[in-house]
């Protein structure tokens, strides 16, 4: 089952309290305090794992604890520290923590393996040793210890992929992934056959890959929440390229052209930005004219080919069903990839790099 959103309440532990006690022993005179402090509480972490891709263990477990620090003792004994717990989530977890009626980003959680300290535990009280003074010398003065932070927080998993697919419910989005990765999604001659995001690996030669999402099907008024599309939008949001799937045959009944449009303006009004706020209807788009091998008409086509030449926008005629054309769409792919990779990794270098910032 693929989950993408869940809300839980986390709680750090509290810290023990400090220990009020005295040495005696039967030859040393004036022993004095000896009341260790307490243990600090446990914390709570975020951790990504790129071995998950759901929030799924959070479907039925909501609420989870760090151990209490244990309280003080004689001897000058400090309570031992509270157990830390550690929740695994899904590399690309946005956290958002309630505050009064609102929601604030705390974390994003965007690379494998990151950690994230979400609650702290509370501080342990002194004990009563610690209060000695040279005109005090037997204090009967301790602290309790501190709470630990509680939270609620909302994760909101997006996923990361290089390229995504967009189309029409039925566009063979899902047949397309199925045949350039190892993905197995669920396909039917029927609308919303895919109800969750679906990611693949490709590979293409010269050890070259990169990680496809198969998003439901977009309709009209899906930035609204028409459909299923407004819930899955926002694992568009971090896709580096969009592939926009238009189904070129006459078993849908409906134009091609009037497809890519209707789709495009959904794109654009979809609120949703990535980390650099980028929208999607800035992303380098990639269009692809499916199912040529069930084409009857070959007006369809060409109507869509002469729209698109004019927007600017590459187009291949491909069938997911056969193969055809997906060499040359795949290489497209690679190249608008590996483009805004390179673009990244630069932007990156010259922040880093204080004689560029020098230069300035």
């Amino acid at each position: 089952m693929f989950v993408d959103e869940v809300e839980i309440h986390i709680a750090a532990g509290h810290g023990g309290r400090g220990a009020m006690s005295f040495r005696r022993e039967k030859f040393v005179p004036r022993g004095g305090p000896n009341g260790g402090d307490g243990g600090p509480g446990g914390h709570v972490y975020l951790v990504a794992n790129p071995n998950l891709n759901t929030l799924l263990n959070f479907r039925f477990q909501k609420e989870f604890s760090a151990g209490r620090g244990a309280h003080g003792e004689g001897s000058n004994r400090t309570g031992r520290s509270g157990n830390d717990i550690t929740l695994e989530v899904p590399v690309g977890t946005v956290v958002f923590e309630r505050q009064g009626m609102d929601l604030v980003q705390v974390a994003d959680l965007t690379h494998a393996d990151e950690r994230v300290l979400i609650a702290k535990g509370g501080l342990g009280g002194r004990g009563n040793a610690t209060f000695a003074t040279s005109t005090n010398r037997a204090p009967r003065r301790v602290e309790p210890g501190l709470p630990g932070e509680e939270k609620d927080l909302r994760l909101h998993l997006k996923l990361l992929a290089d390229v995504g697919l967009v189309g029409y419910p039925n566009a063979g989005k899902s047949t397309l992934i199925s045949r350039i990765s190892a993905a197995k999604p669920k396909i039917a001659d029927y609308p919303f056959t895919t109800l969750a995001p679906n990611l693949g690996v490709v590979s293409l030669s010269d050890h070259r890959t990169f990680v496809v999402a198969d998003v439901p099907g977009l309709i009209e008024g899906a930035h609204r929440g028409s459909g299923l599309g407004h819930r899955f939008l926002s694992h568009l949001e971090r896709t580096k390229v969009l592939v926009h799937l238009v189904d070129v045959s006459s078993a849908s009944g409906r134009d091609p052209v009037d497809d890519f449009e209707i789709i495009s303006r959904e794109l654009a009004l979809f609120p949703g930005r990535d980390a650099s706020g980028e929208r999607l209807q800035d992303k380098p788009l990639i269009a692809a004219a499916n199912k040529i091998d069930a084409l009857d008409d070959p007006s369809r086509l060409e109507r869509l080919t002469e729209h698109l030449r004019q927007k600017g926008v590459p187009l291949y005629a491909v069938s997911a069903a056969t193969g055809d054309g997906l060499p040359a769409l795949l290489e497209a792919m690679w190249k608008q990839v590996n483009a805004r990779q390179t673009t990244a990794l630069e932007s990156r270098t010259s922040e880093l790099d204080p004689r560029t910032s020098e230069h300035a």
